[in-house]
């Protein structure tokens, strides 16, 4: 059977569907983006499977892996094909091993071109962290802003005109703040969030301009990666300024169409930096639907947070004042600034 280094994966899959063969509670954790979930073993098969193979011998597991499978085959196979009409494949599983092979046998027989990862979702796990700390950005610029500027929207438009950019948000399905949650999916845990940060890399030429929207360390719940976070720190910071009242108008738009109850949520998330009298005010501004108010009053805390990182940030910052909300417009600014500035 044919193995392919994790680094190489990619280039495989322009012809060939990836099929990842571990249990639904290992591909529900994190997988390879874009893969599809065959599990061998449901998670309690797998648990059995394993408990007969320390408890009692190899052969024993062998034979109850067998029998779970048998009935599954054909399953399997159709599966394979609905996903793989031209019948290439990847498969893979933890290790490389046992239940990748049998998978890789089956669809062999079955008339597939199959071919496996060398060493499993193990090893394409090590070759994403070391992805971090290899692949340099020497043109990298942090789109800075207080809330509510917009910036997640103003890095599409640059995107529009060409330029290339990273949505940490979007990889991360949280806007950051503590009202981040508010209309997005799920949070991918920090292993899959990683694995979807790699692959949209690949997209990216080291070389070039990129974009990022200044976040922290963490964006909700999951953990930028250590080597991509000291690229982050190190590059130029371009704050964008944008006046207090159409920044609350931008926040009305954005959280405002969601449930009275969400937002009273992250507000009491927030009780102990916004204090317990503005809070209460926040709170009662939302009940008689006025969201204005109740974003001017998480804006003062989260302004004057933002504005202590800026001061204390030591990378290159740059200023640019701008007096209306206009994402488009603000796009083209920001390239002919970085084209005069930071090239």
């Amino acid at each position: 059977m044919e193995k392919i280094q994790p680094a190489d994966l990619w280039q495989h899959l322009t012809d060939r569907v990836l099929i990842d063969v571990r249990s639904p509670s290992e591909f529900a954790r994190a997988h390879v983006p874009n893969a599809h979930s065959l599990p061998l073993f449901n998670d309690e098969e797998r648990a059995k499977v394993g408990t007969m193979y320390k408890q009692m011998s190899p052969e024993a597991a062998l034979l109850k892996g067998l029998e779970i499978v048998g009935p599954k085959m054909s399953g399997f196979v159709k599966k394979a094909i609905k996903w793989a009409p031209n019948r290439k494949v990847v498969v893979h599983c933890w290790r490389g091993g046992k239940r990748s092979g049998s998978v890789a046998w089956l669809l062999k027989f079955a008339g597939f071109d199959v071919v496996t990862i060398e060493g499993g979702y193990k090893n394409y796990r090590q070759t994403v962290l070391q992805s971090f700390d290899n692949q340099l950005f020497k043109n990298m610029i942090i789109l800075g802003g207080k809330t509510g500027s917009g910036k997640t929207y103003i890095l599409k438009e640059l995107e529009k005109r060409g330029e290339q950019i990273i949505d940490l948000e979007g990889l991360a399905n949280h806007k950051g703040s503590a009202f981040g949650w508010i209309g997005e999916n799920t949070q991918p845990t920090t292993e899959h969030f990683e694995n979807l940060l790699h692959a949209a890399l690949r997209h990216i030429d080291p070389s070039k301009r990129v974009w990022v929207e200044n976040e922290s360390r963490t964006v909700g719940g999951v953990f930028i990666p250590e080597g991509f976070w000291t690229q982050f720190k190190k590059a130029p910071l371009v704050h964008i300024e944008v006046p207090f009242d159409l920044r609350v108008e931008h926040l009305v738009k954005v959280y405002c169409t969601t449930e009275k109850a969400d937002l009273s949520l992250s507000f009491e998330k927030l009780k102990k930096k916004l204090g317990f009298d503005q809070t209460k005010f926040a709170l009662e501004a939302i009940e008689r639907g006025d969201f204005a108010a109740a974003a001017a009053i998480g804006l003062t805390y989260y302004d004057k947070a933002y504005s202590f990182g800026f001061e204390t940030n030591t990378t290159q910052k740059y200023v640019i004042s701008i007096d209306d909300y206009n994402p488009a417009k603000t796009a083209e600014t920001l390239i002919d600034f970085a084209r005069l500035n930071l090239m």
